[in-house]
């Protein structure tokens, strides 16, 4: 029986339909073999197994994790037939299968990012603290979640929080986040610090937080970032990447609230402090008003002392040049009426003058 009878054209549109519908996007774990970059953009591997090979293209923005030859990989793609470069699949996301594979892509990624200075301790930033809002990026309905609520409320429940409910696994997880990231960063009022949570797992389940294009995000954040991811025996580029790390959900939340009652009793003591060096200074100034006082009283005493003796050898200056005064001495002045006698010349005989004595006056005539 004789078949249908395709052009190359359309025997390649007919096959990508019948596949597209039928198998739109798998999942192929196998080796990789082959890698290569062109021009710095496009990828090549194969991915195969004992029997098998299947060729792979994709672009160098799809790789989230270090791939090289030799290592097992879970990949997501497309099977296409392309009309001049017959079958392969097109990427769609590629990441380290197994524990080892996904140790070797970090310590590959690691060594890359650490020689671009992506984890200096320089970079890191202080976080304010307490801060008063956080942006909160994790799932609502991981356990972690509740952890970091719990601890956070207990200790500091002033706190505001923004929550971005993202996932913290599989394939769109890292995306995801990265999304929220740039959500707090451009916000119009910015939180003062973002929090980026997920308890832990095994190796494959903390994936994301592996993801290159994640780290980047983290170390090029306008807002200082807390990461705690898994337990404390996990680690994470992620974390590196970010100005402080935790070990768990909820030491993140130790870490940038302080406990309320040991606030209150941090308080008491700075008052009691604050108390004790007023009631020094108050002690102090007074002794030091109570010595001026004193100063200024014996000085004021000196002064009056002074002024009387003063005064009293101007009265004594004064009672000397007092006319009066010399009347005592048997002096007398003379007035012819109302003027003084100054001299005999001034009288004649029969003359009426009066004399004044230190005790009285008395009349007389001039005879002679």
């Amino acid at each position: 029986m004789e078949g249908l009878i395709f052009s190359p054209t359309d025997f390649v549109a007919v096959f990508n339909q019948t596949v597209g519908s039928a198998y739109p996007l798998v999942v192929i774990e196998g080796e990789v073999s082959n890698f290569r970059i062109a021009k710095g953009r496009w990828v090549y591997f194969d991915i195969k197994d004992e029997y098998s090979s299947l060729r792979v293209f994709g672009t160098v923005f799809q790789l989230k994790h270090a791939i090289e030859d030799g290592m097992l990989v879970r990949l997501n793609a497309r099977p296409e037939l392309h009309p001049q470069y017959n079958f392969s699949l097109q990427m769609v996301d590629i990441v380290p299968s197994g524990e080892g594979n996904i140790k070797k892509s970090f310590d590959i990624l690691f060594a890359k990012l650490t020689l671009e200075g992506l984890f200096d301790p320089s970079r890191k930033r202080s976080l304010p603290y307490p801060p008063s809002k956080i942006g909160l990026i994790t799932s609502n309905e991981a356990a972690a979640y509740g952890d970091f609520i719990k601890v956070l409320t207990a200790r500091w429940p002033l706190m505001g929080i923004d929550l971005a409910n993202v996932r913290v696994q599989g394939n769109q997880a890292a995306a995801e986040i990265i999304a929220a990231l740039h959500y707090f960063n451009l916000k119009p009022e910015p939180v003062e610090v973002i929090v980026i949570i997920r308890g832990g797992g095994s190796a494959e389940d903390l994936l994301a937080f592996q993801d290159e294009h994640l780290t980047r995000a983290i170390a090029e954040s306008r807002i200082p970032t807390l990461v705690a991811i898994g337990h404390e025996r996990d680690e994470s580029l992620a974390e590196l990447a970010a100005d402080l790390r935790a070990s768990t959900p909820s030491n993140a939340a130790e870490l940038i609230a302080p406990a309320r009652g040991e606030v209150l009793e941090n308080y008491k003591e700075r008052l009691l402090r604050c108390s004790t060096v007023i009631s020094s200074l108050v002690s102090t100034r007074y002794a030091d008003l109570r010595e001026s006082d004193q100063s200024l009283r014996a000085s004021f005493k000196q002064l009056i002392l002074i002024e009387r003796r003063d005064l009293r050898r101007i009265s004594e200056l004064l009672a000397a040049f007092n006319p009066k005064a010399i009347l005592t001495r048997g002096y007398a002045l003379v007035r012819s009426g109302d003027s003084l006698v100054r001299s005999a010349k001034q009288m004649k005989t029969g003359d009426e003058i009066k004399l004044t004595f230190h005790d009285g006056e008395r009349q007389a005539s001039v005879i002679g």
